[in-house]
């Protein structure tokens, strides 16, 4: 019974470490520039499909917003799982604007 307790240890250590570096991954591949340009030509597709499929327009509009909305919503429920993520972002975005800030001040001298 004792080695069962240990391995669900093990395990469960393993997830602790593994899980969040996962989610994290999924959230910065989400919102990366690249995911960005697909998810617009993923829409502009979807649109132009229902346009010739004889949506009208307004509902044409609306449907790709719906559609939209899931890949939106997926980043924002991912974002909420890895409270993490916006800490490190935090820290990166505030890096480069001290390299930044640094490199200015060295081309002055």
């Amino acid at each position: 019974m004792s080695e069962d307790v240990e391995e669900l240890k093990g395990i469960f250590s393993v997830l602790s470490s593994q899980v969040p570096a996962l989610i994290r991954g999924i959230v910065a591949s989400v919102f990366s520039e690249e995911a960005g340009r697909e998810m617009g030509k993923a829409a502009g597709a979807f649109y132009k499909g229902l346009i010739e499929a004889g949506i009208p327009h307004d509902d044409a509009i609306k449907m790709t917003e719906n559609y939209i909305s899931v890949f939106t919503n997926l980043g924002e429920i991912m974002k909420r799982l890895s409270p993490g993520m916006e800490k490190e972002k935090e820290k990166k975005i505030k890096k480069e604007a001290e390299e930044k800030e640094a490199g200015e001040q060295a081309e002055q001298q």
